[in-house]
């Protein structure tokens, strides 16, 4: 028995407030709420069951106390952008609510990935007896669990740690992204990075690449190494030799950011036109296509997952785990495509587990922290059913 508020209503939101209705046994009152109270009620209007929404500014700590003395939650879901992260964090704080997220928070000046705002909330928390999960995504999310799952059940020692991430769906659009375009191209402009032997090694934005064979007939796709959230909190958690992050990105994709770099319209900091102040990628967000609107153009599928070699009982061994989702599977359960599911399923079940009491702590956690057998178990129930392989 349980009230949950949802802050944020684009793709993601519309998966999570879909996933907690279907779960009437835990998610017992849900509240919606958004800068923009109408796309709250265009979800309310999908889902069978009643629902509440709200209007709300992520921004604004004071509304944010607000809404949540108001409607008195037993958990708070961040599914809003990262930036907004510490306000909903703080909000949380001053009303002694639970708190969960799916990304990281993003300096909007800085595009970076760090957990250190976040991680800094720790005493806070816990002299206040609430708990914070923070990146309750796929990735990050899941493959931490993944990571944990391995390490409980094949591995005594991992020595090699990569997270793949595919989308091989297409849209049909000349340029999108598949979630929020001004995160998607800050996350892939900005340096790569990876965890080698206890240091931190940089890399020049998608210079390395590689093909890797995906599974289940998806097939050989080209991979270019990131930095994601994840690796910096796992390899806090776990020893692991070496982590890496890679992402598949098409052709197309790649000459039109390209193009778009060349041109000065991915830069973050202010520029003045006409006598105002822009920021080039949030005026290319503003022409970009509403990742909402991809849900029914977009087909093929999603494979995310973790590839992982090191030793159990003193052997070698090699293993792969992975989940395959399907674009329009999605959108016909959910009205949203691949992308959004397989991050707002996640949330649910980190919600279902605080809620539960299945996961439970005074402080602010990683996902890796925990028993992975529970969310585990919950994958295969809720939409994103797992396999692994031996290699």
């Amino acid at each position: 028995m349980a009230r949950v508020l949802i802050i944020g209503a684009g793709g993601v939101g519309q998966v999570v407030a879909h996933k907690c209705a279907q779960v009437p046994e835990v998610f017992t009152d849900i509240c919606l709420a958004s800068r923009t109270v109408s796309k709250c009620d265009k979800i309310a209007a999908q889902i069978k069951r009643p629902i509440k929404t709200a209007q709300v500014d992520a921004d604004n700590v004071p509304q944010l106390v607000s809404l949540i003395k108001d409607y008195k939650p037993d958990l708070v879901m961040n599914i809003a952008l990262p930036y907004q992260d510490l306000h909903i964090m703080d909000a949380c704080l001053e009303t002694g609510v639970d708190y969960l997220d799916t990304a990281n928070y993003e300096p909007p000046e800085e595009a970076k990935f760090c957990y250190k705002w976040q991680w800094e909330y720790q005493e806070r928390f816990k002299e206040k007896g609430i708990m914070a999960l923070l990146g309750s995504g796929f990735d990050p999310g899941v493959t931490n669990v993944f990571t944990a799952w391995a390490l409980k059940k094949h591995f005594d020692k991992i020595d090699e740690l990569d997270i793949i991430d595919a989308n091989a769906g297409n849209h049909g659009q000349p340029f999108a992204t598949n979630f929020n375009p001004e995160i998607n191209i800050r996350e892939v402009t900005a340096k790569g990075k990876y965890f080698d032997n206890g240091s931190w090694v940089e890399t020049d934005p998608l210079s390395v690449r590689k093909s890797f064979d995906f599974p289940e007939g998806i097939g050989p796709m080209n991979i270019y190494l990131m930095y994601h959230e994840e690796l910096e909190s796992i390899v806090k958690h776990f020893k692991i030799d070496k982590a890496r992050f890679w992402m598949t990105f098409s052709d197309n994709y790649l000459n039109h950011l390209k193009v778009l770099q060349n041109v000065g319209m991915t830069r973050i900091d202010p520029v003045k036109y006409n006598g105002v102040d822009i920021v080039p990628l949030q005026f290319l967000k503003a022409l970009l296509p509403d990742p909402a609107s991809l849900g029914p153009l977009t087909t093929g599928r999603t494979c995310i997952g973790c590839l992982i070699k090191g030793t159990k009982d003193g052997k070698p061994k090699q293993y792969y785990i992975y989940n395959i989702c399907d674009h329009k599977s999605c959108y016909e359960e959910v009205q949203s495509q691949a992308i959004s599911y397989t991050t707002g399923v996640p949330a649910m079940i980190g919600a279902m587990m605080m809620l539960t009491n299945k996961w439970r702590g005074k402080g602010v956690f990683n996902m890796e922290q925990f028993d992975p057998e529970p969310f585990m178990e919950k994958l295969n129930i809720h939409g994103l059913p797992w396999k692994e392989v031996i290699l």
